[in-house]
Order: structure tokens, then sequence, then C-alpha cells
């Protein structure tokens, strides 16, 4: 009975591994292969269990780092994520308030918001502290807007 269960839980799980694409229950199907072979060789049910338990932990343990480092590398980079500690400069006055506000950095403008919530003229330069989701997160610098930036829209 108990090589009846645990090959059509190795299967069942193989089955539910394929059908998700997403490395999700192999280690458990690996466990159920190695308490089908000690079933096999007769051995007791809570050793068989015992044996499910321990090899699916020891290889969800030892290779879903590995695994999730490749598989899961989908993300494209996107250049955003050197944009904190850059200059920018308000185009648009940014008030959290009423939603508005765009500045102008390397050469591309973006939605803004105030990370204190004050109100940003045209024209303020501002440091970008982050982003969150398509906003830049800014709050004023500690120097002036220079006459030297770029603020022509192309």
């Amino acid at each position: 009975m108990e090589i009846a269960f645990w090959g059509g839980a190795a299967i069942v799980l193989l089955v539910i591994e394929a059908a998700t694409y997403g490395l999700t229950s192999v280690w458990f199907a690996i466990g159920a292969l190695c308490a089908l072979i000690a079933a096999l060789l007769g051995a007791q049910l809570w050793l068989q269990v015992v044996w499910f338990f321990l090899i699916s932990a020891a290889t969800l343990l030892l290779t879903r780092p590995l695994v999730k480092k490749y598989v899961n590398s989908r993300t494209q980079p996107t250049n955003a994520d050197r944009l904190p500690g850059q200059l920018a400069v308000v185009r648009e006055a940014v008030d959290n308030l009423s939603g508005t506000g765009t500045v102008y950095v390397d050469g591309k403008l973006w939605t803004a918001r105030s990370s204190g919530g004050e109100l940003l003229p045209v024209g303020t330069e501002v440091v970008i502290e982050g982003i969150q989701g398509v906003k830049l997160i800014v709050r004023p610098s500690a120097s002036p807007a220079s006459q030297d930036t770029d603020i022509r829209e192309t």
C-alpha cells in the first residue's frame, strides 16, 4: 500500500511541477521517490515518512537559492536604478496635494512627488531620493539650480 501511495505522490507532484513551470514541487517529488525506494526495500512507514521529509527539506535547502537565481532572473534592467542621488530640475510645479509635478533628468521628463510634501516651483533644483512606481520622489537640493543645466525639451 505504501508503494502505491509514494508512487502516486511522486507522479502527482511531478505533474504539478510540469503544469506550474515554477519549480514549486520538484523537491517533494524527489522526497516521494526516495520514500518509494525505502518502501520497496521494506522500511517501516515511519521511516518512509521521515525519509520523505528529510530528502525534501535537504533538496529544497540545497538547490532552491541556486535555482531561484537562474529561473527567476526575468528582470529587465532599465537604468532607472541609477537615478536616485542625481539632480533634476522641476519643469511643472510639484504639488503632492493636487497630484501634479514633473522633473527633467537625464534627457527625460518624469512625474514627480515631493518627499517632504512641500510645493516645489518650476526651476527648482531637486535631488532624486527614489522611485515609487513611475514617479520620482524628490527633495529640494541644497544649491540653487545652476545656469548650465540643460532644461530644454528635446
